[in-house]
Formats: C-alpha cells, sequence, structure tokens
C-alpha cells in the first residue's frame, strides 16, 4: 500500500518526491530482506543427504504432522515439491537439523526428491514452534486473538521465539543487530550470568554489593577484551571481580559478544556439556546465515556481469512521459501480483517458481489480446 501511495503521488504530481527508481531499489531492498532466510538453502535439493544442517530454513507441515502426532521438520526444497499446498508453518531457521520428510513420522508418504531416508533423525531438536505455537504463552503467530502489536524475538539458545511483553525485560533499540537468550535456557547455563554482567547490553549490575548502570559493553576492565588473558580462565577472572547482575528476564547481547567467551579448556568442556558449544562459533549466528543468503543471490543476480543494474539505468534516462507511462503498467502488475498471491495465502499453499512463471506468462498474454485489439486493417 505504501509502494502505491507513493507512485500515485508520483502519478498525480509533477514535482515528484520519490521517483520510480527509488521505489524500485526499495522494493529490491525489501524482497533481499525477506528472501535472506531462503538464499542460505537450496530450493531444488533436498538437504538429507547433508546430514544435520548447520542452519537452514525449516518448514513444519500441519498437514502430514498436526498437533497430537510426532512434531517434524522439512526442508526448503521439500515443502515446494513434496508438500505443496499443504498447511505448513514457516520456521525460520533452526541449527544442526535433519530434514524429516518421507521419514517413518509421515506414515506412508515418500519424500519425492530424496525417498532413502533413515526412520528418524534422532539428533533433531524439536519443540511447540513445529506446532505452529510460540513463546512462553504458547500461542500461534500471527494470532487471530491477540490485539496488542508486538514483535517476536528469537532465542539464540532453544531458537524459540517470544513476545516482547513475555521476555521479563526492557526490549532495547535495534534489537535485529544484538542476540538474545531468553530466560530459561539462561538459568539452564548459569555461567553465562556472570558474562551477563560484564558484556552484555544495558543492564543494572552489582560491584561489591553497590547498583550501577553498566551503559556500555566497552566499560570493562582493562585488557579483559580478549578471549582469554595471560593469567587463565577469563570466567574465572569474572566470577571474582565481584561484579554481577540481577538473575531475571531475558538477556541482549551486543554483537561480537561470543568473541569475549572464554576458550580455555576448562570452559570448552562447560560449553559442551551444558549443550552450547556453538556459542564459540561465530559463523552460527543468523546474521551470518543471512548474509550467506544475500552473498549467493547477489552473486547470481550478478550473472558474472559488473556494474549497476542494466534497467535501473536505463530507468533513469527515461523521459517523464515514459516513465509516468511506466509507473502505471508497474502499479497494474503489481496489483495484480499481490490479488494473485494473497489466493496461495488463503489457502495455505507455498508459492513455487512455477507459479510466479504461470503469472508473467499470463501478463504476456493479456498484453498480447491488448495489442491485437488495437490492431486495424484495411480491406
Amino acid at each position: 500500500a505504501l509502494v502505491s501511495a507513493r507512485m500515485a503521488a508520483n502519478v498525480g504530481e509533477e514535482e515528484a518526491t520519490v521517483s520510480l527508481v527509488d521505489v524500485l531499489e526499495e522494493d529490491e531492498e525489501l524482497e533481499n530482506e525477506a528472501s535472506a532466510v531462503l538464499g542460505g538453502s537450496d530450493s531444488e535439493k533436498c538437504s538429507y543427504p547433508e546430514g544435520y544442517v548447520k542452519r537452514q530454513a525449516l518448514y513444519a507441515c500441519n498437514t502430514c504432522t498436526p498437533k497430537g502426532g510426532e512434531p517434524a521438520g522439512i526442508c526448503l526444497a521439500c515443502s515446494y515439491k513434496c508438500h505443496e499446498g499443504h498447511d505448513l508453518f514457516e520456521l525460520y531457521t533452526k541449527r544442526n537439523f535433519r530434514c524429516d520428510c518421507g521419514n517413518d513420522k509421515f506414515g506412508e508418504m515418500e519424500c519425492k526428491l530424496f525417498a532413502d531416508k533413515e526412520k528418524v533423525n534422532s539428533g533433531n531438536k524439536y519443540s511447540h514452534n513445529f506446532f505452529g505455537l510460540y513463546c512462553t504463552c504458547d500461542r500461534p503467530y500471527p494470532d487471530p486473538e491477540d490485539e496488542v502489536p508486538d514483535e517476536m524475538i528469537q532465542c539464540i539458545v532453544c531458537e524459540d521465539w517470544f513476545h516482547g511483553r513475555h521476555l521479563g525485560c526492557v526490549v532495547p533499540d535495534c534489537v535485529e543487530l544484538q542476540e538474545m537468550i531468553c530466560e530459561s535456557c539462561m538459568n539452564k547455563t548459569p555461567f553465562l550470568w556472570n558474562y551477563a554482567a560484564h558484556i552484555a547490553g544495558n543492564v543494572v549490575v552489582q560491584v561489591n554489593g553497590t547498583s550501577a548502570c553498566k551503559r556500555k559493553h566497552q566499560e570493562e576492565p582493562e585488557g579483559s577484551s580478549e578471549k582469554g588473558s595471560c593469567s587463565g580462565c577469563r570466567l574465572r577472572e569474572m566470577k571474582a571481580s565481584g561484579r554481577s547482575r540481577t538473575l531475571q528476564g531475558a538477556v541482549f547481547w551486543l554483537s561480537a559478544w561470543r568473541t569475549k567467551l572464554c576458550t580455555c579448556s576448562d570452559c570448552k568442556v562447560l560449553y559442551t556439556d551444558a549443550g552450547v558449544s556453538f556459542l564459540m562459533d561465530e559463523m552460527d549466528t543468523v546474521l551470518a546465515y543471512e548474509n550467506k543468503g544475500k552473498s549467493t543471490m547477489q552473486a547470481e543476480q550478478a550473472g558474472g556481469a559488473e556494474g549497476r543494474d542494466p534497467l535501473m539505468s536505463a530507468l533513469n534516462n527515461l523521459n517523464r512521459v515514459q516513465q509516468l507511462e511506466i509507473i502505471h503498467e508497474y502499479n497494474d502488475m503489481k496489483t495484480e501480483l499481490k490479488d494473485y498471491l494473497q489466493r496461495f495465502a488463503a489457502e495455505g499453499k507455498v508459492v513455487t517458481p512455477e507459479d510466479i512463471r504461470h503469472f508473467f506468462e499470463q501478463q504476456q498474454s493479456r498484453k498480447r489480446r491488448r495489442a491485437n485489439a488495437g490492431q486495424y486493417y484495411c480491406s
């Protein structure tokens, strides 16, 4: 609606404040952000042969594995090829997961892309997310009964999603630049509370019994920014510093906080025993996965060509009348595409590349009919 309003303003006013190029560039940016999650996953091949994938886009099929049965997750390609038209839950991304499509959890159904699978994937971890439920309130998202506007934030440990108002803390600004660990996971890994008092975001800490506001993560003891120190375990030094914080609510961690975790041999055992050894891997982050997806898409779009998209360059060279004509055509196409996609959303179907190609084939067919209708011949 915002894009349509902007384009309408361009048509109705001679002095346009937003050009068609601006609109297209904004659309492209939104598209890149939305598809970054999918860009890091293969849309053609089942991910099962890759084993437990470090991080991938996942879905759960409410048609094949509804609530009351066993939870199961499927990869991006299987959501397209094996579960088209099914009621799917989009799970964003999860780590160390192997595609379940067609295994014993799906009864007689076989995976169309890779049928030779083990009965179950014992290394997979499941939660209520696989039945379309989230947060401590155990509600769906979007929730038709929830009229309170709120954002959902994912815990990097359990990978569940939480309403901001249910985290037990104030959600910071620029939350998309930070990682969050929910209170439950913090309590399961209590040594992280020591780190939280030193390297987390804005928190009220206790220093030898006195409250102090720790506003920036840079306010650390001199020389403490390294992963370890010459004297030994950094975690042990933090415990001895006398700095602590209230053990309540979710914790938000500033960027690059993982590089500040101690990696001495004792701490590595501690991470492994707690099941959070992935915290030592900076490439485990969702941001790293999305950046990989964006890079893949950009490389595919470039196709080896250098420089700016020739379409964008050509638009800059059009005169006002030509741009207005394209605006009308683009606005009509965008409206029709939105209506076309809304039918899929209403029926809970996944949109495939074939569906998009079919849409544009219909567009071309209608365009040819309009062109032919305007031709006149003399006898």
